[in-house]
């Protein structure tokens, strides 16, 4: 990173953003792409399976709460692919008890939505 905060081109940090809420994940994805990020948004954990497998993302920031496979369920099988792969998990949903249970499965942190950006970026660069 230079003095002012931003990423030289050769050390773009490649971002796994996993969420169903298109508008958030639209949006979170644009503000880490001004701040220097390389984002694949995506809106359902089995695509963001293919995509760890693939793109090889440094941190995955993946919702708890997802139609058909949620975050935990994802979490999980992105671990076996990746177990060095860091994840911050997103909820509007949150709680002491789900916190918990991600505690159990190496989540980098446990972030609520809507996320103000800096924390996220603060989150991204602890992760890293």
């Amino acid at each position: 990173m230079t003095e002012n905060g931003k990423f030289k081109t050769d050390e773009k940090p490649k971002i796994l953003l996993v969420d169903d809420e298109d508008q958030f994940r639209t949006t979170m994805a644009k503000r880490l792409s001004a701040r220097g990020y390389e984002v694949i948004d995506l809106d359902n954990g089995e695509d963001s399976i293919k995509a760890v497998r693939h793109e090889n993302p440094e941190v995955v920031v993946l919702d708890m709460k997802m139609p058909d496979m949620d975050g935990i369920t994802t979490l999980r099988e992105l671990k076996k692919i990746r177990p060095e792969v860091q994840i911050i998990m997103l909820t509007g949903h949150g709680s002491v008890e789900t916190a918990r249970l991600t505690g159990k499965h190496d989540v980098f942190a446990y972030m609520q939505k809507p996320a103000a950006i800096e924390d996220m970026v603060e989150q991204i660069e602890g992760a890293r």
